[in-house]
């Protein structure tokens, strides 16, 4: 397989995903759109975080291979084209593995632990003081992640941007205390102030938080509120269906700040439709929530079908073997780099 193309003086991206299962359109609004649109203009790394998955799943060896699997063909299905991004298995990129360890050095144990997503994750998991002395470390490899490839953009959901900024701070902790870096510099100079890392930036999709199914909470697999981007047409249609909006009538006026109108505005890529929606909902003008749900799944199934079409593709003997292959390629090429 050829390198993905390179062209002139292509800034650097790096993002990635830990496989805990298929992605949803969470992940789609939150970050994989971004990924679409950045490797037309730029050096796109994409990284299977696995060794993130053993921070609490360590005795499902083989569950993380699977899931791995999957994201892939998740990402391939929405147009991630290996032929112009790099698809990198995160344990086989051992300069991962030892910035983790120096960076542990850098950031004050306390400070990973106020991590906001860290915290959440040990709440909404039931982790309880039970989690292993690896998952707070997780945090920290997520900045060797990042750093591993310097990077200028890292596209990302609204919920990890806390972690972007720990990044950001052991990048700078390290430029200035190894490298010489005036603590003055600004982050953009710190590249040419001679520091090894420059300084990323976070790029949050159009979608920070996309509410789940349960009208409440943000879509996760966990919470069973997603809808997935390998659902079928039926299921679409099954899950959209059970947004709740408390509206008791299609004559009573509804409010346009609620799940149902976050589908809509996300998902009806027709701004006078949306309008038109919003403006006949919030007038109650027998505008009933039945039938914007049916038109939210079709937009939603529009959106979905050519993935579904690309991702059947490897779901035929020999699916898995192509998906393996297209990791083996970029993970050299992430060596190398």
């Amino acid at each position: 397989m050829p390198a993905p193309s390179q062209g002139p003086a292509r800034s650097r991206v790096l993002t990635g995903d830990t496989p805990t299962g298929r992605l949803h359109l969470g992940h789609y609004v939150g970050s994989l759109e971004n990924r679409l649109a950045l490797q037309e203009k730029h050096d796109c790394f994409f990284l299977l975080a696995n060794m993130h998955a053993f921070t609490t799943r360590a005795d499902k060896a083989d569950d993380i291979r699977r899931d791995t699997i999957e994201i892939v063909k998740d990402w391939l299905a929405a147009g991630i084209d290996p032929a112009k991004s790099t698809i990198v298995l995160q344990t086989e990129v051992p300069a991962i593995a030892e910035l983790t360890w120096f960076f542990a050095m850098l950031l004050p144990f306390n400070r990973v632990m106020r991590n906001p997503t860290l915290k959440t994750e040990i709440e909404t998991k039931d982790l309880g003081d039970t989690y292993s002395f690896g998952f707070p470390m997780y945090a920290v490899g997520q900045c060797a992640d990042i750093l591993a490839f310097r990077p200028v953009f890292v596209p990302v959901g609204e919920d990890q941007v806390a972690h972007i900024e720990m990044c950001r701070e052991v990048a700078r902790r390290f430029d200035q205390v190894y490298c010489g870096v005036n603590p003055k510099t600004e982050d953009k100079d710190y590249a040419r102030g001679g520091g090894v890392f420059p300084i990323p930036e976070a790029l949050v999709g159009r979608i920070g938080r996309l509410v789940g199914v349960d009208g409440t909470n943000k879509m996760s697999k966990s919470l069973g509120n997603a809808i997935f981007l390998s659902d079928t047409p039926k299921e679409v249609q099954k899950k959209v269906g059970k947004i709740f909006t408390g509206r008791q009538s299609p004559t009573a006026p509804g409010d346009v700040n609620n799940a149902l109108f976050q589908y809509v505005r996300a998902f009806i890529r027709d701004e006078a439709r949306v309008r038109e929606l919003e403006d006949r909902y919030t007038r109650g003008d027998n505008l009933g929530d039945g039938h914007v749900k049916q038109e939210v799944a079709e937009w939603i199934n529009k959106l979905l079908e050519p993935m579904r079409a690309r991702r059947a593709e490897f779901e035929k003997p020999g699916g898995d073997d192509a998906v393996i292959d297209i990791i083996r390629a970029g993970t050299k090429r992430a060596n190398a780099v």
